[in-house]
């Protein structure tokens, strides 16, 4: 699936068009520290790192910053595809 058809897809999902933006931010910072919690519990518990649980907290990670581009008019495309350029300027010796 590419980005854009995710981006959109994953728009037909967004409940209340009211405070869209401070909704998303606001779910991205709590799944970002969900996925940050199951790290956590990996590397200072010792508790196995859960697979599913973290493709759902990624996934869910996913779906806020579709729908903050979305808000914003941002083909999600465009944003992966930036970033790329960005990494491959920043790590030109790695990346070709």
């Amino acid at each position: 699936m590419e980005f854009n058809e995710y981006q959109k897809a994953a728009n037909k999902t967004l409940m209340g068009k009211e405070q869209v933006l401070t909704n998303c931010a606001l779910g991205l910072t709590g799944e970002a520290g969900a996925v940050s919690d199951l790290v956590r519990k990996y590397a200072f518990q010792s508790e196995k790192l859960d697979h599913d649980q973290m493709v759902q907290e990624l996934g869910d990670v996913l779906w806020y910053l579709s729908q903050i581009a979305e808000w914003a008019d941002i083909p999600f495309d465009e944003v992966a595809n930036e970033n790329i350029k960005r990494l491959k300027e920043r790590y030109s010796t790695i990346i070709k």
